[in-house]
């Protein structure tokens, strides 16, 4: 049997190196994205609601912000920034996938 062109990777644990193999799953996992403090985006998939709030209106860290509707049960999304409302990104009745846009915020 031949070895496989295999490719090493190094890391190390309390002072000690060791060797491994990435699997698949980790090569293809979903690159992570610094989240933007001003970006609300959809953590579950769902159903927006309503709307709280209005382009153009400030709001306070805690303000509701929409309902969304995710698996038969209603989701209060808050602000975790002040500012101001810049943009809603979909309208009520509107399908979201995890990780979709639902609205932005002008921090302070």
């Amino acid at each position: 049997m031949e070895k496989e062109n295999v490719k090493l990777v190094d890391f190390a644990v309390t002072a000690r190196k060791y060797k491994t193999t990435l699997t698949k799953k980790f090569l293809n996992r979903p690159v992570w994205v610094k989240p933007v403090a001003g970006e609300i985006r959809s953590i579950l998939p769902g159903t927006i609601v309503s709307y709280a709030v209005e382009v153009g209106q400030q709001v306070k860290a805690g303000d509701l912000l929409l309902v969304q509707e995710s698996m038969k049960m209603q989701n209060r999304i808050l602000s975790p920034v002040s500012g101001t409302v810049i943009e809603l990104c979909a309208s009520p009745g509107e399908h979201l996938v995890k990780g979709a846009l639902m609205l932005t915020i002008k921090t302070e």
